[in-house]
């Protein structure tokens, strides 16, 4: 390790913080988990874990119309889970935050609601190079039905969104803007508050994927000026319910995009009234037992501080980033100036499906593949990458361990 590497590490306790996830308490091929993999699938904290088992265990019911006590309570912690998410994400209000299962299908819903009450032939919908399939494959589907014409904005070859390129793709015709809050591949950080201003000033709206940002760093919508943000419980140390935040007087205007029971106010065979947001996008039973572990992971994360986190993830970026380069023959994809917790690379000769197995037996957890972003990859002329995405629990060992067995792929196959 060369001596420019060694520097003060984070102020986070790590050591106290992996004793909160009962997976650590195993271990991984005979040796501590080095978990890399955040950025699929946070691990879940005890705290996530017993809410979820006390709540199914002593506490369940369905909520909003049974009339005996158990329900009622089962309603009420529901509804405080919805509070929480507001808090969250600082929206105005409740009723602006409807639980979903995850990012991809609160970019669905608004593709299916607001995008085919609203979107004509002849429209346009804005997006990135960087882009998740799941904020590209709805806008697709979305324009073919409707006649309307999908742009993407370009990247610089560091990573970073080309704000000049994304000014000029801004046109009258742009009804949406659809972006990545941070890239699941390259960490980039967009500047949100900006990219909502020029939206907002051609008359479109701000849909933002943040899933990749809502565990690393505070989010404030009302701040970054969206419309739209969505973010998924598990990538957020919770279990699988998500939240979908948009404005009020946008949902407001929104048909429903499932029906059946819970999202109606009256049926008759002549006709159906739905209910008011957000009951109006939440068709069904929901998934009670996990929104009320969603809210527990947000305690938990706010009982860290999501600010010190995110210096916590930009300790290990910078030393994971310098070790890194200090191989040979390995690319980084991604090194946007502004950029968050994640580190996807190439090494030459070697697939990353290889990495990733080699690593595996080291105990070193990490994804390896085109990470649902095809286009992006083509844009960097290959077709897959490892990923090596940041957590809370992870610290300075973890980033030695897999430059080192990054090495001993190279020895493998040179």
């Amino acid at each position: 390790m060369s001596a420019a590497i060694r520097e003060p590490a984070s102020a986070l306790d790590v050591a106290k913080i992996r004793r909160d996830f009962p997976v650590f308490d195993r271990p991984s091929r005979g040796q501590r988990l080095a978990y890399l993999d955040t950025g699929a699938s946070a691990q879940k904290p005890r705290l996530v874990i017993d809410a979820v088992a006390e709540f199914s265990a002593h506490s369940y019911a369905n909520i909003h119309r049974g009339v005996y006590e158990l329900s009622a309570l089962a309603t009420q912690r529901y509804e405080a889970a919805r509070e929480r998410v507001r808090r969250f994400l600082n929206a105005a209000e409740p009723r602006e935050i409807v639980f979903v299962r995850n990012t991809t299908e609160a970019i669905n819903l608004v593709a299916a609601s607001w995008g085919r009450t609203n979107l004509r032939a002849g429209d346009e919908v804005l997006i990135t190079e960087m882009e998740h399939h799941a904020n590209i494959v709805p806008w697709q589907m979305l324009c073919l039905e409707r006649g309307a014409r999908l742009r993407v904005a370009p990247i610089q070859d560091d990573g970073a969104l080309d704000m000049a390129a994304f000014e000029r793709a801004l046109g009258e015709r742009t009804r949406l803007v659809a972006v990545a809050h941070v890239s699941n591949v390259l960490g980039t950080l967009n500047p949100l508050a900006r990219i909502a201003e020029l939206a907002h000033a051609r008359g479109a709206l701000l849909l933002v994927d943040g899933a990749q940002a809502a565990p690393r760093m505070p989010v404030d919508v009302r701040a970054l000026g969206c419309d739209f943000y969505a973010f998924s419980g598990h990538k957020t140390y919770g279990p699988g319910a998500s939240a979908l935040f948009g404005r009020a007087a946008l949902l407001e205007t929104m048909p429903p995009y499932q029906t059946g029971g819970g999202m109606i106010a009256s049926v008759s065979f002549e006709k159906t009234t739905f209910a008011p947001i957000p009951e109006r996008f939440e068709a069904g039973t929901p998934a009670i037992a996990e929104v009320i572990g969603l809210a527990a992971a947000l305690d938990y994360l706010d009982s860290i501080g999501l600010a010190a986190i995110e210096r916590h993830e930009a300790d290990l970026l910078a030393y994971g980033t310098r070790l890194l380069c200090e191989i040979p023959g390995l690319r980084l994809i991604g090194t946007a100036p502004e950029k968050t917790g994640v580190l996807s690379f190439v090494v030459q000769g070697v697939h990353a499906h290889d990495l990733g197995t080699i690593l595996d037996r080291e105990g070193v957890a990490i994804r390896a593949g085109h990470h649902c972003a095809q286009p992006l990859h083509a844009r960097f002329g290959i077709v897959a990458s490892a990923r090596a995405s940041l957590g809370l629990y992870n610290d300075r060992e973890d980033l030695d361990r897999l430059a080192a067995g990054v090495r001993k792929s190279v020895a493998v196959f040179r």
